[in-house]
């Protein structure tokens, strides 16, 4: 029987594919469901033999620990350097958006509170 090994769903694409190579590159089969035509369905990277799966699973925990640090050190480099993105920044850039989003939230706060008054 199949085993899960990794949800694509919210997954960039960049770490989708980075995955998929560190599986290629360790000679371990797998084959990926998407979320089918409404979106419902799993994407997910899955594994037909189960005893490929403990390698499998160190191999993406190793992964993913080096990932969180080279994230972590991307958003410190890009913060020192002034291109980490901010309220300012996006509201600079794309000001209707950023205050639609703020109307939004604050009709949901305020049908959220009224009914406590």
């Amino acid at each position: 029987m199949a085993t899960l090994l990794f949800r694509l769903r919210h997954v960039p694409d960049d770490e989708a594919n980075e995955v998929r190579d560190l599986l290629e590159q360790n000679d371990i089969a797998f084959y990926e469901t998407s979320a089918g035509n409404w979106g419902i369905s799993l994407p997910a990277i899955w594994l037909p033999h189960d005893e490929d799966y403990p390698r499998a699973r160190e191999l993406l925990d190793v992964y993913q620990h080096e990932r969180v640090i080279r994230m972590r050190e991307q958003h410190q480099a890009d913060k020192a350097a002034g291109r980490a993105e901010t309220l300012f920044g996006m509201l600079a850039q794309d000001p209707a958006k950023v205050l639609a989003y703020l109307v939004l939230i604050g009709v949901i706060l305020y049908i959220s509170i009224s009914i406590f008054y």
